[in-house]
């Protein structure tokens, strides 16, 4: 494959307006880390706000990385090692607060997993401690108070023109000390000098060996610019602001349309060589077959990976309402029989053998189940699947084994 690295924002971008995560995205980020891709989420939040997301996208297991504080911080997920950090001078904090207050700004900042405040009541302070999962610490002299090295200071107004005109002076009188730039409509960030989501990108490219041709990168707002300058392919999120747009090569849907799962999908998932017979095609062949019968549908082919999804209706219900195991293992090897197909020599033929499966948890009428299913053994005369059976929120129901004999046709 051709992309190594995809980097993902997180607010307006990965998730939706209620800050979740759609299953349609989960899956599709899920699907190329499987694919050998790994996924770096870049994010303004704290690394506290980050790391629940990170664990239930899978990165510490598949080997992903967080860069939190737009930049100020980089972890190593599988290791838990911290990468890069840069610091703010409490002299910068100082210096910025001082001119900021008498505007009507109010601050906050952060340490471990606290947020220090010199106004707690702020709406936009409390709804970022909840984002970020922090504690609120009142100061009673911001600049007295923070006198340790935090990643980054917020500057918080609802006053757009004075954030306007504040980042608009200050670039310029803080070059070399501090980086100035808004974040949100009621938020100016001031970060360490040189630290923003592009050069940390270009640090964690460096250290991974890609070059930008490897990247893709996708994102919504103003400090997203410098990594979507930066990566080889860019995308922006159509709710993205139009300057954002005017970064990038393409442009995908909102957040709210699942526009990361949209952009994966043509970006990175096309690549992957499946068989010529479109899917499409596959599946009207099967129409009046056991997998026709049972609703199944193909949804994604490559020589060692085959995924299907099934209703869960009155075709493959038991009686009081949820998923027979009998549909289930049905499931599985669809799936894995198609997967032995395209593996198989134009003079081989293919026999299902075995087939042995665990049922874990239970999957209810109305939903939809999608098999997963992987090759592990590749051999002459017979290919081993795992399959794995997910509800639509992604609970695991089955583990199914499945073993196909090869043969000579003739």
């Amino acid at each position: 494959m051709k992309y190594k690295l995809l980097v993902l924002d997180v607010d307006g971008t990965l998730l939706n307006e209620e800050k979740q995560l759609s299953p349609r995205n989960l899956a599709a980020v899920r699907k190329v880390q499987q694919m050998g891709v790994q996924v770096v989420l870049s994010s303004g939040r704290a690394l506290g706000g980050i790391l629940p997301l990170a664990r239930q996208l899978e990165l510490d297991n598949y080997g992903g990385y967080v860069l939190a504080y737009n930049g100020g911080y980089v972890m190593d997920m599988k290791s838990g090692e911290t990468l890069f950090e840069k610091h703010l001078e409490p002299d910068v904090i100082s210096f910025v607060y001082k001119q900021a207050k008498p505007k009507g700004f109010n601050a906050l900042t952060y340490q471990k997993d606290e947020l220090w405040t010199d106004n707690p009541e702020n709406p936009h302070v409390q709804k970022e401690a909840e984002i970020n999962q922090l504690k609120i610490v009142p100061t009673a002299d911001f600049v007295e108070d923070v006198q340790f090295r935090p990643c980054k200071c917020v500057l918080v107004s609802d006053d757009e023109d004075a954030i306007i005109s504040f980042e608009s002076n200050w670039k310029k009188r803080l070059a070399g000390m501090a980086e100035v730039f808004r974040s949100e409509d009621f938020f100016l960030e001031i970060t360490p000098p040189t630290v923003d989501k592009g050069n940390t990108l270009a640090f964690l490219m460096q250290k991974l060996e890609l070059t930008t041709d490897e990247v893709v990168a996708i994102g919504d707002g103003v400090a997203d610019v410098p990594m979507l300058q930066l990566a080889g392919t860019s995308i922006a999120m159509g709710n993205a602001r139009d300057s954002v747009k005017a970064c990038a090569d393409f442009i995908t849907l909102s957040n709210e349309e699942d526009g990361v799962a949209a952009a994966i999908g043509k970006a990175l998932l096309t690549q992957v060589k499946t068989n010529e017979i479109p899917l499409d095609q596959l599946n009207a062949q099967g129409k009046h077959a056991l997998m026709g019968n049972l609703g199944i549908q193909y949804t994604y082919i490559s020589e060692d990976r085959v995924e299907a999804t099934m209703p869960v209706d009155e075709r493959t219900r038991q009686p009081f309402g949820i998923l027979h195991g009998g549909a289930t293992l049905a499931l599985a090897e669809t799936v894995a029989g198609l997967g032995s197909m395209i593996l198989a020599r134009p003079d081989e033929m293919v026999v299902g053998m075995q087939v042995s499966g665990n049922h874990m948890s239970s999957a209810h009428e109305g939903d939809t189940v999608r098999a997963v299913g992987t090759i592990i053994h590749k051999g002459r005369s017979s290919h081993v699947w795992d399959v794995n059976i997910y509800t639509s929120t992604d609970k695991l129901v089955s583990s199914v084994r499945v073993v196909n004999s090869i043969l000579k046709k003739g």
